[in-house]
């Protein structure tokens, strides 16, 4: 989901979409903690993202807002790593962000803490954190979303099915930036998920 939080639509000079900005990264940009966040050449700049990230724990088509987080198993950090000159050409061309989202690599998640309705975990009350070589970037709560986690899941669940398996990006907030070899990046759900990728160039 593009565009979930107000003030990063802002930084980037962006409205507030009326409705989601959706865009898909391939499984082949997956990496997990520890491992290196690849910068691909000749591609400039290259920024981070600390989103919350779902995943699906079973199969979910045009379900409400009531019952769409039954479908939810886990929940993690991921960096939805994004090559941001790619991304801004795309968007003047009214082109979509495949490219620019989904190099290898391009997706670091963290490690999956299970997650139940009723187990006492508010969704939109969860501090997110990242900082680059122990200096904060981006510091937020889920609680300034525009479409909450349980919005977001029924949503996609219009269009496509969800299946078993599938993780559901919610949005960035506000301090996305550039990444840069030698680099260190920590992305936190605080109190629950810590994921750390070292940075290196192809």
């Amino acid at each position: 989901m593009g565009r979930n939080y107000a003030r990063h639509a802002r930084e980037l000079g962006q409205p507030v979409p009326e409705a989601p900005i959706w865009f898909w990264k391939p499984d082949s940009a997956i990496i997990g903690n520890g491992d290196a966040i690849v910068l691909p050449q000749g591609i400039g700049d290259v920024h981070h993202e600390v989103e919350l990230a779902l995943r699906i724990g079973r199969d979910a088509r045009r379900v409400d807002g009531a019952e769409a987080l039954e479908h939810v198993d886990a929940i993690t950090a991921a960096n939805d790593v994004t090559a941001r000159d790619l991304q801004q050409q795309a968007k003047a061309r009214g082109e979509p962000w495949a490219r620019a989202k989904g190099f290898d690599t391009f997706l670091p998640l963290g490690d999956w803490q299970p997650f139940r309705v009723r187990s006492g975990v508010d969704l939109q009350a969860l501090d997110l954190r990242l900082t680059v070589d122990g200096q904060v970037r981006q510091a937020g709560s889920t609680s300034d979303m525009v479409w909450s986690a349980a919005a977001l899941l029924a949503k996609a669940s219009t269009w496509t099915t969800l299946r078993a398996g599938d993780v559901l990006l919610t949005g960035t907030p506000e301090g996305v930036g550039p990444m840069r070899p030698g680099q260190r990046v920590v992305c936190e759900l605080v109190g629950h998920v810590r994921l750390e990728n070292p940075v290196v160039s192809e």
